[in-house]
């Protein structure tokens, strides 16, 4: 835990800062005046100060030169919503760890504020807020199961070796990816994300590459890739099995070479990315049926990590369903309710095919629809059961007036539960519907059907 003192006129400013850096668990103190932060920093000096240049009476940077004396040690973090080159330059001589600018972003202040604590010492914070730079991308549990995949993330993260994470949909893949690169000497730079199955073949070598101007119809201007938007960062390729192999071959290439060549374009660009991937296939199975290169595979399986399904690690689920009921009670201003015994124990014995997203959208459910004060088992049984609620089929649909509203409803809430199952992989969604791939497409613009929607 640290101690973090916020400096700013805005009241707003303070309420939302004190609000974030509690919540990660540290003590935070306020001040709204210069006067009023030497004071308190003179009772209890600080781990970092966040302070804002305009203040009232004393401005920012006469503060960070008092602080200086008062508290030394202390790391001093410059915010302003006017910040110029100049006045950066000003508060980094005179010993400021960082500037930000307003408005302030949530990732970029507590990978600031992790930074400042390494440099103040703070191994025990450190060690806090590498779990989660994003309150919604944080791990949540305590099994076995779960702590083999945590030792094998700590151990392969400060390496540059390239991670194959697989799993069922739903289980979190995406979370330990961003977890290697929250964990890496890479953190500081961009994770950059690319859902293969989500992105038509013939634009994922442009999504990847980039592409030039007149390349192909509608490339009406210059554009990087992800391999380049990624430079000394890491790129994430979700769903790798439903690259196509003409896409393989490149990024094959590109892993062998270190540039890549934008479509359309001659000139090769040099790129420093660390590779993440993951799948929900076999991939052995795919490279026997020849739709994936084995070349790539052992290219990018360096070091596997598989992500136990959420019944492998039923001890986890009372501790994600707290989480999720604090998590989606605070964004969506739900009243807390109190979650009995044996509504847990239900909730534990389900199988979960979807996972812990599946976990999650119950527990919405739940907390929006449930009557009473708290949650029982009788409101599992008939609010949270997927063999109860199918995305509106039941009594709603059947009341539709019209048999042509009736068959679009149907339609839409059937391809939006087959999306959700298979984590919207649309190339896996249409293979398993006996459906022409551009068909489904059509069909998720038509009913405006969107992931998480």
């Amino acid at each position: 835990m640290a101690q973090l003192l916020i400096v700013d006129d805005g009241d707003s400013i303070r309420k939302v800062l004190r609000q974030l850096f509690e919540y990660e668990g540290h003590e935070v103190r306020v001040a709204a005046s210069g006067a009023e932060a030497l004071r308190l920093a003179k009772v209890l000096p600080p781990d970092v100060t966040f302070l804002d240049v305009k203040l009232p009476g004393m401005d920012g940077l006469e503060v960070l030169d008092r602080l200086r004396t008062v508290s030394p040690r202390s790391q001093v973090v410059m915010i302003s919503g006017h910040g110029t080159i100049a006045t950066a330059l000003e508060a980094t001589r005179k010993g400021a760890y960082d500037f930000l600018e307003k408005p302030l972003d949530t990732d970029r202040l507590l990978v600031t504020l992790r930074n400042a604590l390494r440099v103040r010492g703070l191994s025990e914070s450190v060690a806090l807020l590498r779990s989660e730079v994003d309150e919604r991308h944080e791990i949540v549990g305590a099994s076995s199961a779960l702590r083999r995949v945590l030792e094998r993330v700590e151990r392969v993260a400060p390496t540059n070796a390239r991670v194959l994470i697989t799993g069922e949909n739903g289980t979190g893949k995406e979370l330990v990816a961003r977890a290697v690169h929250r964990l890496s000497h890479r953190a500081d730079r961009a994770f950059v994300e690319l859902n293969c199955a989500a992105i038509p073949a013939e634009l994922i070598e442009s999504e990847l590459f980039g592409h030039m101007k007149g390349s192909f119809t509608g490339a009406v201007r210059d554009r990087a890739g992800k391999f380049e938007q990624a430079n000394s960062g890491t790129l994430f390729l979700d769903e790798i099995g439903d690259m196509s192999m003409s896409a393989q071959a490149k990024v094959l290439r590109a892993l062998e070479e270190g540039y890549v060549t934008r479509v359309g374009g001659q000139k090769t660009r040099s790129v420093d990315v660390r590779i993440v991937t993951a799948t929900n296939k076999d991939l052995a199975a795919e490279i026997d049926a020849g739709r994936f290169r084995e070349d790539l595979f052992y290219r990018l399986n360096v070091v596997p990590v598989h992500v136990p399904p959420l019944r492998e690690r039923r001890e986890d689920i009372p501790m994600l369903v707290n989480h999720f009921q604090r998590q989606i009670g605070t964004r969506q201003g739900l009243p807390s309710r109190e979650i009995e015994p044996d509504a847990l124990a239900r909730l534990a014995r389900l199988e979960w095919p979807g996972n812990v997203r599946e976990l999650r959208n119950t527990v919405e459910r739940l907390l929006i629809l449930a009557s009473g004060d708290a949650i029982t088992v009788e409101d599992v049984e008939a609010i949270g059961s997927r063999d109860h609620v199918q995305d509106g089929l039941g009594g709603d649909l059947l009341g539709t007036p019209t048999f042509r509203e009736f068959k679009e409803r149907a339609e839409r809430a059937f391809l939006s539960e087959k999306l959700r199952e298979n984590d919207w992989n649309v190339s896996e969604t249409a293979r398993l519907l006996d459906m022409p791939r551009s068909n489904l497409y059509k069909r998720i613009d038509r009913f405006g059907l969107r992931r998480g929607g």
